[in-house]
C-alpha cells in the first residue's frame, strides 16, 4: 500500500514499485526463487532438531505474522478509501482481510495436529515468547478500534516496536474513517437502512464488510481458545498470561459494537 519505489524499480499499479522490468529480450528478469527471496525465507525457521514439531511450530506462526503484515496494509487501504470517499477501494480491502482471516482460522488445525506431549517437550524451549505478545496482532486491535495503551508498558517490547504502538494509539481508527464516509453521504439512518429486506446501499455495504472484519477476527479468536485449551489445558501461557482464562477474557470484545447494536434495535 506504499507509493514510493525502491532501488532501481519502478512504479506499477497504483504507484506500487515493481521490482524489476527486462530490458530486452536476453533480459529474463528474476526468477521464481529470487522474486520471493526464497533462500532467505527458507532459511529462517530453525533447522531441525530432536523435536519433531518445533519447525512446525515456528513456521505456523512466521505464517501468521506474514498474514498479519498483508491485514494491516489492507486496513490501512480501506480507511483511507473511507477517508476520501472511495467506497469500491474500501470494498475491495476490506473483503480481502475477511477472506484472509478465514483461512487464518482453517490453519488453526495445524497447530492442532502437535500433540499435548509433543509440546510440553517443545514448551521450555519457547521461554517467555508468546502469541500474546505479537506487535502486529495489537496494531490490528489499534486500528480497527480497541485501543488500550496498557500495551505500551510492557517489558518486552523492543524500542521500534513500542514506537509502532505508539502511532497506532494516535491515528485515526477505522471507526473514524466510517464515521466520516458517513458525514460525506449525508450521515444517514444506518437503521433505516438495515431495515431493507435487500439492502441497496454502498454505506452499508461498508458497514457489513466492517462487520465481517470484526466477526472473523473473533471467530479466529475463539477457534484459538480450542486449539490451546486442547494442547496445554488450564495452565498459564508461556508469556505470564493466565493461558485459557485470559484467552477467553477478550472474546466478547467487538471492534465496532455500534453496528452491532444496530440488530437488537431492529
Amino acid at each position: 500500500m506504499k507509493g514510493s519505489t525502491a532501488g532501481s524499480g519502478t512504479a506499477g499499479v497504483n504507484g506500487c514499485p515493481v521490482a524489476h522490468q527486462p530490458s530486452g529480450a536476453g533480459d529474463a528478469g528474476p526468477g521464481y526463487g529470487d522474486l520471493l527471496r526464497l533462500d532467505e525465507l527458507l532459511a529462517l525457521p530453525p533447522g531441525p532438531t530432536k523435536l519433531h514439531d518445533e519447525h512446525l511450530f515456528y513456521v505456523a506462526h512466521m505464517v501468521y505474522e506474514l498474514w498479519f503484515k498483508v491485514i494491516l496494509d489492507e486496513l490501512e487501504c480501506a480507511r483511507d478509501g473511507m477517508f476520501t470517499g472511495d467506497v469500491p477501494r474500501a470494498l475491495y480491502c476490506l473483503r480481502r482481510v475477511a477472506t484472509i482471516e478465514r483461512v487464518m482460522v482453517q490453519q488453526v488445525e495445524v497447530l492442532e495436529t502437535i500433540s499435548p506431549g509433543s509440546f510440553a517437550r517443545l514448551r521450555p524451549l519457547l521461554y517467555q515468547a508468546s502469541g500474546i505478545q505479537s506487535v502486529q496482532f495489537r496494531e490490528i486491535e489499534f486500528l480497527s478500534g480497541l485501543k488500550d495503551e496498557r500495551h505500551l508498558g510492557r517489558g518486552d517490547l523492543r524500542p521500534a516496536d513500542r514506537e509502532s504502538l505508539r502511532r497506532r494509539l494516535a491515528e485515526p481508527t477505522l471507526g473514524d474513517a466510517f464515521r466520516e464516509l458517513r458525514r460525506r453521504r449525508g450521515d444517514p439512518d444506518l437503521l433505516e437502512l438495515l431495515r431493507e429486506e435487500i439492502p441497496d446501499s454502498e454505506l452499508l455495504s461498508v458497514a457489513e464488510a466492517l462487520t465481517d472484519h470484526d466477526e472473523q477476527f473473533s471467530v479466529w479468536r475463539s477457534r484459538h481458545v480450542h486449539m490451546v485449551e486442547r494442547i496445554i489445558g488450564a495452565k498459564p501461557g508461556t508469556g505470564g498470561s493466565s493461558g485459557v482464562h485470559y484467552l477467553r477474557s477478550t472474546l466478547d470484545e467487538r471492534f465496532f459494537p455500534e453496528l452491532w447494536e444496530l440488530r437488537t434495535r431492529l
